[in-house]
């Protein structure tokens, strides 16, 4: 392939200078518009499909495809930020509808159980784009020093060395190889679409599952009942294995995870036994450097006056476009602060009672859980063993492989 062609979603070569070309239901749909007449069933979701599959920009192995939900947050987030910028009245009602508009996109593909690299898109280019503004508004002014402008830097990497680490395998089980077979296929187009779009769909292997062989994806299968703790072993139909104690099977990733919190869209990936540590860490060193980083702004440009009163009485904000589009930044990322913050909360006590967000909504689904703290928390009471203990068993999370028996090595 040259580098303005690809593979399309069909199999057949393309070329992007053709992309406009040979498209059967976008022809008959513009056909049908000029006459008036209705659409056929299913051409809207047809057509978004190819226009999707020819969504690509051109590289040296061949055109690469572009994740359309992507492209929203890198597009539309400077330009609602400057438009806020211009009028208080703006900034207000800009800042008011975002979480919304978010909100409603979250519960709209969690109901489909659709993945989708919007918010994970939208975490990073916020982070991005706000340390742009902070180097080119707020540095200037002078009131920044060097070594404030290096920790907050170092907060940053971090935080995405942290990241990164949530990203890798959160402790997939081995998939059973007639499962795979099976799969590949029986389900060809979900195999396709999780592969162009860089997710780990029903038929992609993670980390784990490339180094299964035939005895330990069948040892899953072997193994005993009961686990150590007391808790009992459960069979999944999907990936056909019997998962340990406290694994689950997420629906949108199409794995069973062991130890399985809960699938976060900000990562775009499940927080499990194996990166729940990270994921964590990289939300405490989030907190610490957006609160480290609205605070050197506040002082910036709201002198004289602590960053909680500035953060609502601050009457020089406006008088020019810099400090207005700092002023907005800062409110766009207290409440983006307020929200992961909230995140965090809510897994540090999860932690300390040793329980996951998945127990935690079956056991409010069958009513077996105690609320603790006003509703925060639910104590399942089933592993929590002490606030020492229960950190102590976090912190050795991953920290060895999972046993198996005699038998599974053989």
């Amino acid at each position: 392939l040259c580098c303005c062609e690809y593979v399309d979603r069909r199999g057949e070569r393309n070329h992007l200078a053709a992309c406009c070309c040979d498209c059967e239901d976008l022809d008959e749909g513009c056909e049908r518009w000029l006459t008036c007449r209705s659409l056929p069933p299913g051409a809207l979701e047809r057509i978004a499909d190819t226009i999707a599959d020819r969504l690509r920009v051109p590289w040296f192995a061949g055109a690469v495809k572009i994740n359309v939900s992507l492209v929203p947050p890198l597009v539309l987030l400077p330009v609602f930020l400057h438009v806020a910028a211009l009028h208080f009245l703006l900034g207000l009602v800009i800042l008011t509808s975002l979480p919304v508009v978010v909100l409603w996109y979250y519960y709209l593909t969690h109901r489909r159980k659709e993945r989708t690299l919007f918010f994970l898109s939208l975490g990073l280019f916020s982070l991005g784009y706000m340390y742009y503004v902070f180097l080119q508004e707020v540095v200037p002014r002078g009131n920044v020093g060097y070594y404030q402008v290096v920790a907050l830097t170092c907060g940053l990497i971090l935080m995405l060395a942290a990241l990164s680490r949530a990203k890798k395998d959160p402790g997939y089980l081995p998939t059973p190889a007639s499962y795979k077979k099976s799969s590949h296929q029986g389900l060809p187009g979900k195999s396709v679409r999780g592969s162009s779009n860089g997710l780990h769909g029903v038929t992609t292997s993670g980390a784990a599952s490339g180094r299964a062989v035939n005895g330990e994806a069948k040892g899953y299968s072997r193994m005993s009942a009961e686990e150590p703790e007391g808790g009992k072993r459960d069979w999944c139909a999907k990936c056909q294995l019997v998962r340990p104690a406290r694994a689950g099977h997420c629906r949108l990733c199409g794995r069973c995870v062991r130890r399985l919190d809960h699938h976060c869209v900000w990562i775009n990936s499940c927080v499990g036994e194996q990166n729940h540590q990270a994921f964590i860490l990289a939300l405490s060193f989030f907190m610490l450097t957006a609160v480290y980083g609205i605070t050197l702004t506040l002082h910036t440009i709201c002198r004289g006056r602590t960053p909680f009163v500035a953060l609502f009485y601050c009457p020089g904000a406006y008088s020019d476009y810099s400090s207005a589009l700092s002023f907005t930044c800062v409110w766009y990322c207290t409440i983006v602060t307020a929200g992961m913050g909230y995140i965090l909360l809510i897994q540090l006590l999860n932690i300390s009672y040793n329980v996951t967000e998945r127990e935690a909504r079956m056991a409010l689904r069958d009513n077996t859980g105690r609320r603790l703290l006003g509703g925060l928390v639910i104590d399942t009471g089933q592993y929590n063993r002490g606030f020492l203990c229960n950190w102590g068993h976090f912190l050795s999370l991953g920290s060895s492989p999972p046993q198996r028996s005699a038998e599974d090595i053989v």
